[in-house]
């Protein structure tokens, strides 16, 4: 998917996705080994966005398993489409020698409505196969996950096996809901993903925001933080603090200040509780006061734009 590290740096980079060194050569041989990337961490810490950079830096595109309770086998690999058999039935009747070519008929490719594995599998060209919030799946899913990630096919009861074409680039993503098990684990690169340092959230929020100066860049890497280490039940994500971003760049505004707490809080107070303790006359300001603080060092060591 990509000639050398310098050129999966220069893509990714390319859109607005920054990572440190050493996690763009664990992706470089992730893509040359064929291995899969298990991403583990907190809820938007970037993990998702990770398996979407490097379909765009490689200019295919993402085939993704959103896994959740109760998600099946037939809607990660696909079904056989009964309405569609029932009506070539109905106006084939007289076309078939035997029942049981009609039947061998039936369990065709036609009729097949696939999933996203098994379309993962039947491209011509490699694409980005994200397989997110694993760990939101019982553990008989996960197995049922072992023979594509290993052999690169899948073996569908009445259909038969069906081999890949291109090997995908398959990103694994866990939330730590529950550990996944070994075998997962022992096919897959593991990669432990938090949050970005401030100084590389500066630079994130600085490709987002581009009108913006370098001191803004860096109070809001610092907010982040601040907001991060308050013990909210849902710290703001990257995704989010680029919303809060924007959000001040649409009001004209270029620094912080206690008089937009309220327009702004549903930025970044997602529950209740977290609203509440934001509302406290001292809560939003002593946060203001930490991000401006962690800016200012950030400033004095030489941070991002300094």
């Amino acid at each position: 998917m990509f000639d050398s590290l310098a050129d999966l740096s220069t893509k990714l980079s390319a859109t607005g996705y920054f990572i440190d060194p050493v996690m763009v050569q664990v992706v470089f041989l992730a893509a040359k080994l064929k291995k899969p990337l298990l991403l583990e961490g907190p809820a938007g810490s970037g993990k998702t966005q990770l398996a979407l950079s490097v379909a765009a830096a490689a200019a295919t595109h993402v085939e993704r398993l959103q896994c959740y309770r109760g998600v099946t086998e037939s809607q990660a690999i696909g079904s056989f489409d009964e309405g569609l058999q029932r009506l070539y039935m109905e106006f084939s009747k007289s076309q078939h020698e035997s029942w049981q070519i009609l039947q061998a008929s039936l369990k065709g490719r036609d009729f097949f409505r696939a999933g996203p594995l098994m379309r993962a599998l039947e491209c011509e060209r490699p694409c980005v196969l994200l397989i997110d919030e694993l760990d939101k799946v019982d553990d008989g899913f996960e197995a049922m996950l072992l023979e594509i990630l290993s052999a690169w096919q899948l073996s569908i009861p009445e259909f038969g096996t069906v081999e890949a074409r291109s090997i995908p680039f398959v990103v694994l993503t866990s939330n730590e809901e529950r550990r996944l098990g070994d075998p997962i684990r022992r096919r897959s690169l593991y990669v432990r993903v938090e949050h970005p340092t401030p100084q590389r959230e500066s630079e994130i929020i600085a490709s987002r925001t581009p009108n913006a100066n370098a001191e803004f860049h860096r109070e809001m890497a610092g907010i982040a933080l601040s907001f991060r280490n308050y013990s909210l039940e849902k710290p703001p994500s990257v995704s989010e603090m680029i919303d809060f971003a924007n959000a001040l760049q649409l009001l004209g505004a270029d620094h912080v200040t206690e008089e937009h707490r309220d327009v702004l809080l549903p930025f970044l107070a997602k529950t209740e509780k977290d609203r509440r303790h934001l509302l406290l006359r001292e809560g939003f300001k002593s946060l203001l006061d930490d991000g401006a603080r962690f800016a200012q060092k950030m400033a004095v060591e030489g941070g991002p734009h300094s």
